[in-house]
Order: C-alpha cells, then structure tokens, then sequence
C-alpha cells in the first residue's frame, strides 16, 4: 500500500516561507541589544521593554488570529498578514530615534503573530491526512532552524559590515521571498465554517488545550532571554566576541539531529515521549549554560538546547492540533503561539531587568528555574491533561 506524498510542492512552498518568516525575524533578535545601545545609548532596561513590545503585540494578535483563520479565507489572511509583516522591516531604515524605533518594533509584532499562526495553519490544510503528524513536526523544524542558522548569518555579517542598514535590508528582502513564495501556494477547497454560535474564549484560545499553553510559556521565557542576551552576555560576561554565530551554528545541529532521533517515535505517534525527552535534554542544557562560565559550558549547551527544543515543538504542535477539531486548528496554532509569545515577552521583559539590577548570570540562572518550573508542570498536569482531553 502506497503512502500518500508528504512532500508535495505546496508544503514545500509554506515550509519555505515559514523559514523566511522566522529566518526575517531572528537575523536581527541576537543583535539589537547591541544597535539599541551603541545607537541609541539605551540602558539594559530600556532594551528590555523595547524589544518585549514586539511580543507582546504578537501575543495580543495572535488569538484573534486563530479566530480569522478558522472563519474566513485562510490565503487572503496569510497573504495580508506576510505583506504587512515584509512592509514593517522597512520601518527600522527610516527609524531615526528610539522612541520611534521602539513604535516600529511594537507595531510589527502585529503581522508576525497573523502571519505565523495563519501560515502553520495552512501547512495543516495542505498536509494529506495520513501524513499529518510528521509533517507537522518537519514543518516546525522549518522555523526551529531558522530561529538557529539566522542569527549565525547575521553576526557574520555584521562582524564583516559594522552597518545594521544592511542586515535590516536582508531581512526586507528575505521576508519579501517569503511573501512571494506563499502567494503561489494552491489551497484545496474548503467549505466556510457555519460557526452560528456566540463568540466565547473558546474561539480565540483552545481552553482544551490551557496546559500545554502554559507549559510552552514557561519554556518560551528561557528561549527569550537565551535568543536575546546571548550576544551581550557572552561579550561582557564571558568576553566572548565572536562566538554567537557558532553557538547558532551548533544549536542547528542540534535541530537536525533530533529529527534522527525523534523522527521515528513522531511517526509511530509517541508525542508524549519525544516531549519528554525535549524537555529532560532541555533542562540539561539551560543548567550547563548557567553554572558553566566558561567555553564547554557554553557551546555544549547550545547543541543540547538545539536537541531538546527539536524534540519538544514538533510533540507539543501534535498534541495541541490533537487536542482541536478540524474547525480549531487555526485556534489552536495560535494557542501554541500565544502561549510561546508570551513567555518570550516576560523573558525579555524580566531577564533584561534582572540584568540591569543584578547581572546577566542571576538573568540566566533565573531561566534555569522557569524552566524547572515546566518540567513540574509537564510531568504533574499537562501530560496527564492531554492524555485524557485528545481527540482520536
């Protein structure tokens, strides 16, 4: 018996753009901390509630997101949202101030929260239904490798350059492939969703799933501060100035390696075991960067972080989408991406706070405990809820 194609040329047309989209995003993450304060003199705080602006306006966005998606015309959604969201890079060019930096960034964190959960949504919609559990967990490699090779591409180039006009114009350019791409996909037909029934909570946040939301926000938080004060931390810290993109190259190579371990339990349906071992080498990982000053401490973390994180989004998006009816995929993405935007946002917030009144090692020990934290909560609720609340 044939195997329906996975890797039709629709799906290889929203993993590209979902790459770009995230690729966009994170060739600048590791770097603004440095452009806010050599451009504009701004002060660890003030990086911290700059950046977070951008967040927290995804995570605003996002439930309603799921709500459009699942009720209107998923590509027209997209397509607006990927051209909003390629519009804004040209912001930071003309952005000649820091408040009106940080008016931009807020602003543009708008279009990429639409754009995200409308993107894996559709990735969703064109995935053939026997295959949708593994295409789920390669499509979530597609960002989870962009958010690790993009920031190594731009601390190159800007190790090369000196000039942040240039990295904001590849991330214009690349977001504009990325917009280019999805308007080609070919969507198959679906009918509108007669939904008669009183807008509730439940359309724009999957209550089903609040545990696995809570569960990513916690593990969002230590991706936040790790993604956003490594550059920082490992030049005033470690005097680490040129090991950021390295540290990015080998937590891509902890991606791909976790689809050779985890690929096979992903197919076979184990979703609680590969979150599991996302979370455990996770755990292993944060501790290592946190209590090991020094070169092993930190580049053995960023391969076992890269390997835990490879394992745990794939699992988690599973489960949620396994939570949703076919009518709440869009509800649920948006639950996962919510849930992830808004541990970033209090990573960013809080660890660049704790940073400026204490240092940025108390700022990633802080990280090590939110991330505990997850793990109780993992093993104590989340997985229990999600055993006994799926939908087979």
């Amino acid at each position: 018996m044939t195997q329906d194609k996975l890797w039709n040329s629709n799906y290889w047309k929203v993993m590209t753009a979902n790459f770009a989209l995230f690729f966009a995003f994170y060739l600048l993450a590791p770097l603004l901390p440095l452009y806010l304060k050599d451009t504009f003199g701004a002060t660890k705080d003030t990086i911290g509630i700059v950046l977070s602006g951008y967040t927290i306006t995804a995570l605003v966005v996002r439930p309603f997101s799921g709500y459009v998606v699942d009720s209107f015309p998923r590509k027209r959604v997209l397509l607006l949202s990927l051209f909003l969201y390629f519009l804004c890079f040209g912001g930071y060019l003309v952005a000649g101030s820091l408040l009106l930096f940080a008016i931009v960034r807020t602003v543009h964190g708008a279009p990429f929260g639409a754009s995200t959960v409308s993107n894996s949504t559709v990735a969703i919609d064109v995935l053939p239904s026997s295959r949708r559990t593994e295409g789920i967990g390669y499509y979530g490699l597609s960002n989870n490798l962009a958010t690790a090779i993009a920031p190594t591409v731009g601390v190159f180039v800007y190790r090369y350059v000196h000039d942040f006009d240039i990295l904001f114009w590849i991330a214009f350019v690349v977001a504009g492939i990325g917009f280019a791409v999805d308007a080609t996909v070919k969507m198959p037909r679906r009918e509108p969703v007669a939904n008669k029934k009183a807008l509730s909570l439940d359309r724009f946040f999957l209550l089903r799933g609040w545990t696995l939301g809570l569960n990513m926000a916690f593990f969002g938080i230590c991706y936040g501060v790790l993604s956003n004060y490594l550059a920082i931390y490992g030049k005033e810290v470690m005097n680490i100035t040129s090991g950021t993109g390295t540290y990015f190259m080998l937590l891509a190579a902890g991606l791909m390696l976790s689809r050779l371990q985890g690929g096979r339990a992903l197919r076979e349906g184990k979703m609680t075991h590969n979150a599991t071992v996302g979370i455990l080498i996770s755990t292993v990982g944060y501790t290592l960067f946190a209590v090991c000053p020094n070169p092993v401490g930190y580049y053995g973390s960023a391969v076992l972080i890269g390997l835990g994180n490879g394992h745990l989004w794939p699992a988690f998006q599973n489960m949620i989408i396994g939570m949703a009816r076919s009518s709440e995929r869009g509800t649920a993405n948006s639950t996962l991406l919510t849930s992830w935007d808004l541990g970033m946002g209090v990573g960013i917030l809080l660890g660049g706070l704790i940073a400026e009144y204490a240092n940025y090692t108390a700022a990633f020990r802080w990280v090590v405990a939110m991330h505990l934290a997850g793990v109780l909560l993992f093993f104590g609720v989340t997985r229990k809820t999600y055993l006994s609340r799926r939908i087979s």
